[in-house]
């Protein structure tokens, strides 16, 4: 049986060597794929900080041939979907190690322990500069935003949309067990990946977190933006349905980065919501300071009203997702913009 002190060393050992390896990559990405000098300064300054750690005591503990870990491996290990799953994974690694790290060095060091909790602290920072810069600058750049419904051939219908050029999908699936909710969110957030689409879940922001969405939805009785903004940090999109200028006004208040407007028409999805109109559109267009889509019954038939009154982006349902073919429809509503 391994002594305990040599154990921990032994954990200390692979988790320094883990977080800097994964520093590196990112840092390597900022430099060459970014030109981002000061992000890879900083990448490099956490390195040099966990090396001055990785002292020749913990170095020495190492015994590789006889580490029962190195041949485990998963197959997701084997592959990325995309340039950002690649920067996702290594800093989850890089987080998962600092953790790792912090917790067994309060048993070997109180300094090395308080220094891993601030260097994850700094780790959630780059995370939010580096993946969430992208999805604000998607979502500002969105026109389309499709929202699901429960029918059996859900990802055909997604993927036909996305190849038709779509490039928001909102997971939502009322009437449904949560594993089955896990399991479709899981899969749609790999179809999004695969068409350089943002992914967002309605209401659940456990699935969003399981799934690693790039954001939730929540409705006006679901949990608050701030609490939302806790758990799943800045680097998330988070949008909140409106139905009026008050709850419009809370909603950019609260630190919401998108909002709904509507319904502007009546609609079999918000059954016993009265149709706000086009008279909302207009006060949106003239008064929203962030990002709004315009959602509720809109369809190819009355879509240029609804740009007509103001409305730069707008939200669709049933038009996709009961359509005979959904790539065409969607050429076809993002003509209008």
């Amino acid at each position: 049986m391994i002594n305990q002190q040599t154990a921990i060393y032994r954990i200390l050992d692979a988790n320094l060597d883990r977080a800097r390896e994964g520093l590196r990559i990112v840092e390597e990405w900022c430099r060459f794929g970014l030109n981002d000098q000061e992000t890879a300064a900083s990448c490099k300054e956490m390195r040099q900080e966990l090396g001055s750690w990785h002292t020749l005591e913990l170095r020495t503990a190492r015994d590789t041939p006889n580490d029962v870990g190195t041949n485990l491996t998963h197959p997701k290990e084997t592959q990325r979907e995309s340039l950002e799953d690649l920067l996702q994974a290594n800093i989850c690694r890089i987080q998962e190690a600092l953790r790792v790290l912090e917790e067994y060095a309060k048993l070997y060091d109180g300094e090395f322990a308080a220094g891993m909790k601030q260097l994850r602290y700094q780790v959630y920072t780059l995370e939010s500069k580096l993946l969430g810069q992208n999805r604000f600058k998607l979502l500002n750049q969105c026109s389309l935003y499709l929202v699901t419904s429960g029918v059996d051939n859900i990802f055909t219908v997604i993927e036909s949309a996305l190849k038709g050029g779509l490039k928001l999908v909102q997971y939502r699936h009322k009437n449904q067990d949560d594993l089955v909710k896990l399991k479709e969110a899981y899969k749609i957030k790999q179809l999004c990946n695969n068409y350089g689409a943002i992914f967002i879940v309605n209401d659940r922001i456990d699935i969003a977190l399981a799934v690693n969405a790039d954001g939730v939805h929540l409705g006006q009785t679901d949990c608050p933006v701030g609490l939302a903004r806790q758990m799943l940090g800045s680097g998330k999109i988070i949008g909140k349905s409106t139905t009026n200028p008050q709850e419009m006004a809370k909603a950019i208040s609260d630190g919401a980065d998108y909002i709904g407007v509507g319904p502007v028409y009546e609609t079999p999805t918000k059954v016993g919501k009265k149709a706000t109109g086009l008279e909302y559109v207009r006060y949106a267009e003239a008064n929203a300071t962030i990002p709004w889509f315009a959602i509720g019954g809109i369809d190819s038939n009355n879509i240029r009203d609804v740009i007509k009154a103001g409305a730069k982006r707008v939200a669709v349902v049933r038009e996709i997702m009961n359509a005979e073919n959904p790539t065409e429809i969607t050429k076809n509503l993002l003509k209008n913009f």
